[in-house]
């Protein structure tokens, strides 16, 4: 069980970084409040007449601005109603699934608001994926179409063969480039060119709900096959209230160079510029080199971040462009104390927005204070919880009663969130296509007999003040020595030593031992590698005994999720087998203090006990 660190408290608090007064916060709150009740659960203001609302407030501004090209709201909306008419002809109406494989790029908006504007559901399928974890995908969506980009093709084809009973439309892609044919596919170019880009009659979408889906989003599969998380409109009508909250306004530009795929562009990004009015700056993938030049390209004032992407940024040479440029607010999550403050310092951002949400999630918190390192305090209106968690028993904490237990400050412990039916949107569990994973995420009888929460599956603490702080991921943190290993923790130091790019931590199970031993599988900067002896001298100096990886994988190739993190489930399940992939494993020899190659005598040893860490 975690116990509770009083000293870590403080110590993790960090300095208040002025941002929005509480009066402005709360000022920007209740302007928002009727917009958000038209549009929750049972309203009809849905994803289609957002849009259409931008266009008659702003038809004529730039809405996207992608590369070179520049497209208004008018532009947009042309299109999607090319789409939603196409799409009313096929019989795609409420409920009708399509998936969509494509990269970033003006048209992808396009399609989903076209098919918002009729009912359907978008998948939105990760363009990282490839043969079974695809097909699987395509699988838990139910879709019987698919609308492919073009640059997307050989992604498809990594299937092998034809997916039964799916129809492709192929999109064209501007960027002159050579691309795969797709077999049996149609042109949906040619056959939207025949169709109107009047608005749709409302009366296709007159039986919509904010509670109906609006995408399938599927979670990123580092530790097993993605889920398909179902997102409504409501979900996505409330997804730009950090912006506004923040001080976003209609004349500025959002940089985005995270997936659309994903919640946090596709849905954060999006809707905070279309609920404002205003410009949307969309790269194609981020880029760390090309990332400052994008942002004086685009003149961008603010940007949605994930932490690894901060991380990638912060780790770049100095440039001429570090703090030329107008971006004054960057919003976003996973932004870890180690880079926070360099980040903030080095590119002269004014405000950082960190939040907490996950994309099935029915806990939000934001940090609109600029506390560092903290995700902030629980959105009002959500019943929030953090109780006690069991890392050896891998389940919360029961009392004598049979109930859960609340954590102290400075406790860690699994957040919850309780799930509510009301009319706001607050506090839904929408769950996902399938109904056995949707079971696995409610926590019944917590605190009063049947009563029903949802299992964020983080572990997290809070101080004296309220603010809250990321750990871990259950299942992440695991035992050794007696200790609570945070694998955030241990990545951290691991990142910080020279030469690593990636990385990420897990425990491995050694012979006649309890709990798990660390190992951190690392990716190295091109030109770079490890020094055994530098590396031991300077997770010693980072972390505790316990902590500090009894293995370290140097990986050939990564593979990687959507949200630039390295996939664990398969490098956990090859352990320190030296035979299970071409890359070097080292060991740590606290004797020697260095890190040696794990070389089939070692390994033979530590298989005997002849070797301990």
């Amino acid at each position: 069980m975690s116990n509770g660190d009083p000293a870590r408290v403080g110590r993790e608090e960090g300095p208040v970084i002025s941002g929005p007064s509480r009066f402005a916060i709360a000022t920007r709150f209740l302007r928002l409040l009727p917009s958000l009740v038209r549009s929750g659960p049972t309203g009809r203001f849905t994803a289609g007449d957002l849009l259409e609302q931008a266009v008659r407030r702003r038809g004529d501004a730039p809405f996207v601005r992608f590369e070179e090209r520049v497209c208004t709201y008018r532009d947009i909306n042309a299109l999607a109603n090319r789409v939603a008419h196409w799409a009313i002809g096929r019989g795609i109406g409420p409920g009708s699934v399509v998936g969509l494989l494509m990269e970033n790029r003006p048209e992808y908006l396009a399609m989903w608001l076209g098919l918002a504007k009729v009912g359907g559901v978008t998948a939105l399928l990760n363009t990282h994926l490839r043969g079974d974890a695809l097909a699987h995908c395509v699988e838990a969506a139910g879709c019987d179409l698919l609308l492919l980009g073009e640059e997307c093709s050989e992604t498809w084809l990594s299937l092998g063969k034809e997916v039964p009973g799916i129809t492709v439309m192929t999109v064209h892609d501007p960027r002159p480039a050579e691309h795969a044919s797709v077999p049996g596919s149609g042109s949906l170019d040619a056959q939207l060119a025949d169709n109107s880009t009047d608005n749709p009659p409302l009366q296709v979408r007159s039986a919509l709900r904010g509670a109906d889906p609006l995408f399938y989003i599927y979670t990123s599969g580092t530790t097993g096959l993605p889920k398909a998380a179902r997102l409504s409109h409501a979900r996505f009508m409330g997804g730009g209230i950090y912006a506004t909250l923040a001080g976003m306004g209609k004349k500025d530009v959002m940089y985005c160079p995270l997936p659309l795929y994903h919640t946090s562009g596709g849905v954060m990004c999006v809707n905070a510029v279309l609920r404002k009015g205003a410009t949307l700056a969309l790269a194609r993938q981020f880029s760390a080199h090309h990332f400052w030049e994008d942002v004086a390209h685009h003149g961008a004032t603010a940007f949605q971040y994930i932490g690894e992407l901060c991380r990638y940024l912060v780790n770049q040479p100095a440039g001429p462009l570090d703090k030329s440029h107008r971006l004054r607010l960057a919003i976003g999550n996973g932004l870890r104390p180690d880079v926070w403050k360099v980040f903030q310092q080095r590119f002269a951002v004014a405000h950082i927005v960190e939040f907490y949400g996950a994309t099935e999630s029915n806990v939000a918190m934001v940090n609109l204070a600029g506390r560092e390192g903290s995700v902030g305090k629980p959105f009002p209106g959500l019943q929030t919880a953090l109780v006690r968690f069991d890392t050896v028993c891998q389940d919360v904490v029961r009392g004598a009663d049979g109930y859960c237990q609340a954590c102290a400050p400075g406790e860690s412990g699994e957040l919850l969130g309780r799930i509510s039916e009301g009319r706001s949107a607050a506090g839904r569990f929408e769950g996902y296509t399938s109904r056995a994973a949707t079971e696995q995420k409610i926590l019944r009888d917590v605190f009063a007999s049947g009563d029903a929460w949802f299992r964020t599956g983080d572990l997290l603490f809070h101080d004296t003040d309220g603010f809250y702080y990321f750990v871990d991921r259950v299942g992440d943190t695991f035992r050794w020595k007696g200790e609570n290993v945070s694998t955030q923790e241990v990545a951290e130091a691991v990142m910080a030593q020279h030469g690593v790019h990636l990385c990420a931590v897990y425990g491995v199970e050694l012979p006649a031992a309890e709990g798990r031993a660390g190992m951190a599988a690392v990716v190295l900067e091109p030109g770079t590698s490890l020094d055994g002896e530098v590396l031991f001298k300077g997770l010693e100096n980072a972390l505790p005994a316990y902590a500090r990886p009894a293995f370290v994988r140097i990986q050939q190739a990564a593979e990687l999720t959507g949200t630039f993190k390295l996939r664990k489930v398969d490098l956990q399940k090859q352990g320190y087998e030296t035979g299970a992939s071409q890359d070097r494993i080292l060991y740590r020899d606290d004797e020697g203090r260095t890190y040696r190659l794990l070389d089939p005598q070692s390994y033979s040893r530590i298989q005997n006990g002849e070797l301990h860490f």
